[in-house]
């Protein structure tokens, strides 16, 4: 699951159609997913909503959060709910943030490997955690219970004694991209 809902003030745009070396930032993501393993992809979208599912390949799930100006947490509630429609509906969802350039498939697919039901894992960088997170079905309605505002599953993941740690600092960069100049530092590499 990618959110890529947010207006993207401090960038000035939505982040999901930033173009970083003219590839928009959420068909990016949607690549990385797909690369690293992740399927059914579903996207959860919300400010310019149709221009961002305009750029999106046509094998992508979308699901719109009505109520994403709410924060993370709406879009999370709305992508845990859009996935419970699905037949069959997933064991496990890898959750990624669409302003996230340094990830790569092959984080997303250590982080996912052998995830079940009962999953709960978040990817470390140097021990520090960060995203992407793996969720198991069995904690989805914990999840979504403790969503609400920009802390997404945060509440829910901290402290919870299921929670795996997973290294992935040698294989992808925690960084996201929420201001001009931030992208510009990437850009320059």
């Amino acid at each position: 699951m990618l959110l890529a809902a947010g207006a993207g003030r401090r960038m000035g745009r939505p982040k999901a159609l930033v173009e970083l070396s003219g590839e928009p930032l959420v068909v990016r993501a949607v690549r990385v997913l797909a690369d690293g393993g992740a399927a059914p992809i579903l996207v959860v979208v919300g400010a310019a909503a149709d221009e961002v599912r305009a750029v999106l390949p046509p094998d992508v799930h979308v699901v719109e959060a009505a109520d994403w100006a709410a924060g993370m947490g709406a879009s999370l509630k709305a992508g845990l709910a859009a996935l419970e429609a699905l037949e069959p509906v997933p064991d496990a969802v890898v959750v990624h943030l669409v302003d996230l350039p340094g990830m790569t498939a092959a984080a997303v697919a250590r982080l996912a490997d052998g995830a079940g039901p009962a999953s709960l894992r978040r990817a470390a960088y140097a021990g520090r955690p960060a995203h992407p997170v793996v969720l198991g079905r069995e904690h989805w309605a914990g999840v979504a219970a403790r969503a609400h505002g920009d802390s997404g599953a945060r509440g829910y993941l901290a402290g919870h004694p299921a929670l795996e740690l997973v290294e992935c600092g040698d294989v992808a960069a925690p960084d996201d991209v929420d201001t001009p100049e931030q992208l510009e530092r990437v850009l320059r590499g």
